[in-house]
């Protein structure tokens, strides 16, 4: 009977030889230090051999065998997953599965998608709920609509840039003088404040209640309000008038149009948000028309909002 090297342990060593640190390799695999860890002992005991060496200043780095194991492998493993691609665009041509936001799913992507559809009608879209590209490894997904700092969202061969961002606060127009942005932004200290994240979590200057007081001349106390989570539950929170909340300007787009949300104060006071959204796929399905159509699509959406502004 043919003798199999543990594949888990294989990807755990190519990763690990990647990155040069189990941790890195256990967070990119979605898994615990202790697993991938288990996972190398697994494969040393299988091989007989060491893999890597003691930590170096610049992190593990392979022994001799592991060495000639990670020239084997990386071969095997990117023949795989062009198997892989092939074998999905050949059991299910027409199925494109998404990994993206809950937020940007539930407050753009969705009600735009018919459009997409009405233009490729042998494509089928299937979005996954995706906040980490640990879920969207996880979820299997054939491309990625990832939020990231300016300086990792370059373009790429297997990245694209769409949206570049603005914040600024919004709340229901009911709850301003004449449903319009304040004249006197020192009023914005008379309502109440949505504050997202968790208390005491750095998330950014531009998510920071407290750094907009102090930039519109309030003082850098923000009154306590109400915490949720999510940006998600900040805007629905804010769409049913629950006070003032900071929008980003792709998500409140849709929502400032129809008036369910408006400015609360003027556009000279918006904060260029330190994150980008870019669409992201596999170096195999580079060529799949399925990535493509949806892509050149996405890029004429950001074009558009893009233009409207």
């Amino acid at each position: 009977m043919r003798s199999l090297p543990p594949f888990d342990g294989l990807v755990a060593f190519e990763a690990t030889a990647r990155h040069r640190s189990m941790t890195l390799a256990a967070t990119g695999l979605g898994l615990t230090q202790s697993a991938v860890s288990h996972r190398l002992r697994k494969l040393e005991t299988y091989l007989g051999a060491k893999l890597f060496n003691h930590r170096s200043g610049t992190g593990l780095s392979p022994t001799t065998a592991g060495t000639s194991l990670l020239t084997e492998i990386v071969g095997l493993l990117d023949e795989m997953a062009l198997l892989r691609a092939r074998y999905r665009a050949a059991a299910q041509p027409a199925v494109l599965k998404v990994g993206v936001s809950a937020a940007l799913s539930h407050y753009w992507l969705v009600r735009r998608l018919p459009g997409f559809l009405s233009r490729h009608g042998d494509v089928g879209v299937e979005l996954v709920v995706a906040e980490s590209e640990a879920q969207a490894r996880a979820a299997d997904v054939d491309l990625q609509v990832l939020w990231l700092p300016k300086a990792a969202a370059r373009a790429s061969s297997t990245q694209r840039l769409l949206f570049r961002e603005r914040v600024f606060p919004v709340a229901m127009p009911r709850l301003l003088p004449r449903g319009r942005a304040l004249h006197d932004v020192r009023n914005l200290a008379n309502y109440s404040i949505i504050h997202k994240g968790r208390a005491g979590r750095d998330d950014g200057a531009e998510w920071s209640w407290p750094a907009w007081f102090e930039r519109l001349g309030l003082g850098a106390e923000a009154p306590v309000g109400i915490r949720v989570d999510t940006i998600s539950l900040a805007l629905a929170a804010a769409i049913e008038g629950a006070g003032v909340a900071l929008g980003r300007s792709l998500l409140v787009h849709d929502a400032l149009a129809e008036r369910r949300l408006t400015r609360v104060v003027s556009a000279e006071w918006d904060v260029p948000s330190s994150k980008v959204h870019v669409v992201r796929w596999p170096a195999v399905l580079s060529s799949d028309t399925r990535v493509r159509f949806f892509t050149n699509w996405l890029a004429s959406e950001a074009a558009l909002l893009s233009d409207s502004e």
